[in-house]
């Protein structure tokens, strides 16, 4: 049994491909997608035009015993209230897999569920919840995990639904990467734009160019190499980044390979009202520099900025505002 604990629009989706690939899968979220999953039931579709459907998923509000595989996907503030709730339920050697954002949460639930093999894992693309009981892949990307010998047990189901999981050697490396690139989150978010749309501009750009330059600044000050990220050096993305909008079109290519309609889930999450990952994103940013004697004005603005529009201030920022505001820092 997979159990997929925190089944919000990563959660549902993961855990629904598996389920209609026919893999026992119970879901444990909140009680509002519970009852949008019995209603609905889960339609899930992807840029690649797959349409799956999960007539009567299996969801609970509260963790059972017996599952071979759990997947964490909750937000990363919920990371030590999930390893509290899974504990009582977990047999030794149950394999948990943290497919969150940010870079400390396999560390969190390692350290809570010592009877448990916990990998760190990441999910390179962005699922919207777009409707009562539909979820959309909006962007391209596999889901990654840090490889050990109790994976081989579940790749067969992996396979199976379609969702390559790749093992990786130096996971940690790929979630530096994948952080650079959801550094882009929040300023998605104050855009209130479409993703694609907002990278097609220069001026968003820039503003996500200076917030990595202070990521790999922080990187390297740690020892921290990011994997290469859209067959690109890590270091030339801030770069790339600046380049006019008709140039960078052509040769970001594979970045802007996505749904026109894709969005962050920090927009997602502005939208519904619920807080933002932000404090792990770019506030991630913000700590690693401290540890290491760095500043991060510009990722610390942003944090500021989303947990503002939070309680109701600007999404609507254009992107030369926007830039002029974080270079004002």
């Amino acid at each position: 049994m997979i159990c997929v604990f925190g089944a919000g629009s990563i959660g549902c989706y993961v855990g629904g491909r598996l389920a209609a690939a026919g893999a026992e899968v119970v879901f444990v979220g909140r009680q509002r997608i519970a009852d949008e999953a019995a209603t609905h039931g889960l339609a899930l579709t992807d840029l690649h035009g797959t349409a799956l459907h999960v007539d009567a998923p299996r969801f609970e509000t509260s963790p059972v015993a017996g599952a071979d595989l759990v997947l964490v996907t909750v937000k990363s503030s919920g990371t030590r209230a999930a390893a509290a709730a899974l504990a009582p339920h977990l047999e030794p050697g149950t394999v948990v897999i943290s497919f969150q954002n940010g870079l400390r949460n396999a560390d969190v639930l390692r350290e809570q569920l010592p009877q448990a093999t916990v990998l760190p894992g990441m999910v390179a693309f962005n699922v919207v919840h777009s409707g009562p009981g539909r979820f959309h892949q909006g962007t391209a990307g596999d889901l990654g995990v840090q490889t050990h010998p109790a994976l081989d047990a579940f790749g067969p189901a992996f396979a199976s639904a379609g969702l390559t999981l790749a093992r990786e050697t130096d996971l940690r490396g790929v979630q530096a990467a994948k952080l650079l690139l959801n550094l882009n989150n929040a300023v998605n978010a104050l855009s209130g734009l479409p993703l694609k749309t907002e990278l097609s501009q220069r001026a968003y750009r820039r503003c996500l160019a200076l917030a990595q330059r202070e990521a790999l600044a922080a990187y390297k000050a740690a020892g921290l190499r990011p994997t290469a990220t859209a067959g690109l050096d890590p270091r030339l993305l801030p770069a790339l980044l600046g380049l006019p909008d008709a140039l960078f079109t052509r040769t970001a290519a594979k970045m802007l390979a996505m749904d026109p309609l894709a969005r962050s889930s920090t927009w997602e999450d502005l939208e519904a009202g619920r807080p933002t990952e932000v404090d792990y994103l770019n506030g991630e940013i913000v700590s690693l520099a401290a540890e290491h004697g760095l500043t991060a004005h510009v990722n610390e603005h942003l944090t500021a900025l989303v947990h503002a529009a939070e309680d109701g201030g600007r999404r609507d920022w254009t992107g030369p505002e926007l830039l002029a505001e974080l270079r004002r820092t």
